[in-house]
């Protein structure tokens, strides 16, 4: 238990860090010859960094990354939240209201083959973004994928317009290529932007990982309130790829903002990502912070072996919680259907699976995550941790028996009751947003400190490694069903 006791200390505020890291226990500080064994701070310097840090004015900094953690998943959120938008694309005529839900091979599996196509190009990106971290400055990475992600999505918001009815299946293609050029460039800026705020206080790295969440309760805000406004499917849709495009904007001008900082110039500099000295703050503020110095980078690609050393059991919990979660959500989540649909009311048409699946999912996740400022248990050195990931296996049989619509081989529906989808979808976000969080936090606290950003990048690539290997698997589960 001696592991766990310091996380009272390791709150929001983050303000006793320096002294009890989450790898400063006794045993660590004890004589442990390898390098990978030395706290976060040493010991020497962490009373100076606690009594002259500067402090986050106007919460400018948390506010940042929350944003940036926004705009990481706003892409991806807003893609699989417009299912009215993809069935009326990918319906066998593209004259219909819009409200009419015609099925077809494409549109019955869109979102598997979505969650594919998102996911393979994300590990492969995560990969790509391990061996530049010492290569390419976090400036760059961040930057550019920022604008592939932006010119994608104009893209999209033009095709809104576009009558694709004579070529569906072309246009199916087009919007799975489209998809892995978003998915890919939002994982570089999301493994990025990980690794830069593990050198921050672990408020910010929660501040990140909540705003991935809100990115997601944003967009299935959004989509509701389209579908309720808006009369022409094209017209919803339109405002709310715009919407999209806008926030993009705001990302790139809040980064830029972000190296102008006092507080994040100190942490940067601390880091090593500028050189400590008394030019450092002006290069920072010349929007320099993050580039590494050449003497300071003694190897291309950051050591492996010592972060899974530290940090194993922690990406196994990453992976395993979005495995189970991507498998469930969105590709049978959304297919859960009103028991009560044939009333005709628009609660158990129009809005049962905007809210009982994309709302609700993306509100419970949020929930989750910041309950994780205030509470941070199970620690990162307990075995209950990896058990309460495991748990949560049990979601994938009761999601499967609810009513999901159409079922061609399992017939059975045991929770035949529009409250039964509530809880289980409640239950899947909650733990998804608290027992994620927490490894994604605990990882760069658990490493030496200049190893920080590459533990971010590699717990993210965990992260995505765990939503490809599950999309696979609901593609399964839905022709299972």
């Amino acid at each position: 238990m001696a592991g766990i006791e310091p996380q009272a200390s390791l709150n929001s505020s983050y303000v006793a860090a320096p002294h009890s890291s989450m790898s400063d226990g006794d045993e660590d500080q004890a004589p442990g010859p390898e390098g990978d064994q030395s706290p976060l701070l040493p010991p020497s310097t962490g009373p100076l960094a606690t009594r002259h840090s500067p402090e986050d004015t106007h919460y400018l900094v948390y506010l940042i990354f929350f944003v940036m953690g926004i705009g990481s998943l706003l892409p991806w959120n807003f893609f699989i939240t417009a299912k009215h938008y993809w069935l009326y694309k990918l319906s066998n005529s593209s004259q219909t209201d819009g409200h009419e839900e015609p099925h077809s091979d494409l549109s019955d599996y869109f979102e598997s083959y979505l969650a594919i196509a998102s996911t393979i190009p994300s590990v492969l990106c995560l990969v790509l973004n391990y061996l530049l971290v010492n290569r390419v400055t976090p400036r760059v990475r961040i930057l550019s994928s920022l604008c592939v992600i932006l010119v994608v999505f104009v893209v999209t918001t033009v095709m809104v317009k576009v009558d694709v009815s004579g070529c569906q299946h072309q246009f199916f293609a087009g919007t799975l290529a489209s998809v892995a050029l978003v998915s890919g460039a939002s994982n570089l800026f999301s493994g990025s932007v990980f690794g830069i705020s593990g050198h921050f206080p672990m408020r910010i790295s929660q501040a990140l990982i909540s705003g991935q969440a809100m990115g997601g309760t944003l967009s299935a805000v959004a989509s509701v309130i389209d579908l309720a406004a808006a009369s022409d499917v094209t017209d919803s849709a339109l405002v709310y790829f715009l919407t999209a495009d806008v926030f993009i904007l705001l990302c790139i001008v809040m980064y830029l903002l972000l190296p102008k900082l006092a507080y994040s110039q100190y942490y940067m500099a601390l880091a090593g990502a500028v050189v400590p000295s008394e030019g450092a703050a002006c290069g920072a503020a010349d929007g320099h912070a993050g580039t590494p110095p050449a003497a300071a980078t003694s190897v291309s690609v950051p050591p492996l072996k010592p972060i899974l050393r530290k940090t194993w059991v922690l990406g196994f919990s990453v992976f395993y919680v979005f495995f189970i979660s991507i498998m469930i959500f969105p590709a049978l989540s959304s297919g859960i259907q009103s028991v009560q649909r044939d009333s005709g009311s628009p609660w158990t048409t129009t809005y049962f699976v905007p809210l009982t699946s994309f709302f609700l999912y993306n509100v419970a996740d949020f929930c989750g995550r910041q309950i994780t400022a205030w509470l941070q248990v199970p620690g990162p050195t307990s075995r209950v941790l990896p058990i309460l990931v495991v748990c949560r296996t049990l979601l994938v049989p009761l999601f499967m028996f609810c009513n999901y619509q159409p079922r061609y081989h399992l017939h059975t529906v045991l929770f035949a009751h529009d409250l039964f989808p509530v809880v289980f979808v409640s239950l899947l976000g909650l733990s998804n947003g608290y027992l994620g969080t927490l490894p994604m936090i605990y990882g760069p606290k658990v490493v030496p400190r200049e190893l920080a950003e590459a533990t971010g990048v590699t717990m993210s690539f965990f992260l995505t490694l765990g939503l490809a290997v599950g999309s696979a698997f609901s593609v399964l589960i839905v022709h299972c069903i």
